[in-house]
């Protein structure tokens, strides 16, 4: 059995994969939270897209790309292949996407949320074996069977809890909160998986590594990653100063309700109408009493 590395740069890669865990995370449970308050459909979809970016691509893809990063197996190299790391990302989007839209659309019982965290975190334990797939080496990749389903159990029950806070968590300092704890479900899941993994190699020298070196998915990845997040955190900004700032409008000068004899339908000033009806023979009826005779004189409101 060769030697495995997981922390080959030490923690700058647990340590960044969780940064960058937790700022996905923050931005789409806000995001969720901003597609609970609006009731039309296509507003309420957009930004549970804008959510499902965040936390699917950058909240746990990423998170799941930087620590493996870190992974080197002694006397072999590591190559990637482009096209199941996209696979995986995909794979990540679809499964969080799928939750998202379950218990996000419209008001979730406990069942669904159950349901749905269970679809979600088989989706994002698929996502790291495909990703995990994508690794070639010089030898065999084996799993040991009891830490795969313990961190199959973390990615089911972090999916299911960080459902339950898309639904429910509001305010900064909640949202700051579950986003730590849905980073340590996202890098406790990946580390866990990481540690059933044990590679045989293959002495005879025959094998062929093919693949991209890391680093030059590092410079893809990176450019990519830094474009998304600042659309999301652009759009995330300006929807936060457009609700903060809804009510400083210009001021609106409304007219005063009338009171008295004004509500009533009753004029203050004698008008040629009002004098006219005076000095007809029908009666006027009035909520006050007249004096017979004063018929030109002006009716005012007692005070």
């Amino acid at each position: 059995m060769a030697e495995v590395h997981h922390f080959t740069h030490g923690w700058l890669n647990p340590g960044f994969a969780y940064t960058v865990s937790v700022i996905g995370a923050l931005i789409g449970l806000y995001c969720t939270g901003r597609a609970r308050a609006v009731s039309e459909g296509a507003a309420r979809v957009k930004w549970l897209t804008i959510a499902t970016v965040a936390i699917g691509g950058a909240g746990v893809w990423l998170a799941h790309f930087t620590a493996m990063l870190g992974f080197d197996v002694v006397d072999s190299p590591v190559r990637y292949s482009p096209a199941l790391t996209a696979a995986s990302l995909a794979l990540s989007l679809g499964a969080v996407g799928v939750g998202l839209f379950l218990v996000g659309y419209r008001e979730p019982s406990t069942a669904q949320i159950l349901r749905a965290g269970g679809v979600t975190g088989a989706g994002l334990l698929g996502m790291h074996f495909t990703g995990m797939a994508a690794v070639d080496v010089a030898g065999e990749i084996t799993y040991g069977p009891k830490l795969v389903a313990l961190s199959a159990l973390i990615a089911v029950v972090a999916a299911t809890a960080a459902l339950w806070f898309s639904t429910t968590v509001d305010g900064r300092l909640p949202i700051a909160g579950a986003s730590a704890l849905m980073a340590a479900g996202v890098c406790g899941m990946h580390y866990t998986a990481m540690a059933a993994v044990g590679v045989e190699l293959d002495r005879t020298g025959l094998s062929v590594v093919e693949g991209v070196r890391p680093l030059g998915l590092i410079v893809a990845v990176a450019l990519v990653s830094a474009v998304t997040m600042t659309v999301m955190a652009t759009v995330a900004l300006q929807a936060m100063t457009t609700e903060e700032f809804a009510g400083d409008g210009p001021a609106t000068l409304t007219k005063p309700e009338p009171v008295g004899l004004a509500a009533a339908g009753f004029s203050a000033t004698p008008t040629a109408t009002a004098r006219a009806r005076a000095t007809a023979t029908e009666p006027i009826r009035l909520d006050m009493p007249i004096t017979p005779g004063l018929r030109h004189r002006e009716a005012r409101a007692p005070y």
